[in-house]
């Protein structure tokens, strides 16, 4: 499993990317996730991002490009 960063609004183009780490156990992948968006959704403002977990094939979706 892999983890990305997506969009936290839920738009059409969230210019997703894959965090820096190799491919690890669902389980750890879902626990890094909820850290880190645990920690950056609960502080003053409303994080933009959002992380998840995703199959190892996951093809990424692109941000807008005019």
């Amino acid at each position: 499993m892999r983890i990305i960063e997506t969009n936290n609004f839920g738009g059409d183009y969230p210019n997703e990317s894959f965090i820096n780490i190799p491919p690890l156990p669902k389980e750890v992948c879902e626990e890094i996730c909820n850290l880190i968006n645990d920690t950056l959704n609960n502080s003053v403002y409303d994080c933009p991002r959002f992380w998840k977990t995703v199959e190892n094939d996951y093809k990424l979706k692109p941000g807008f490009e005019p």
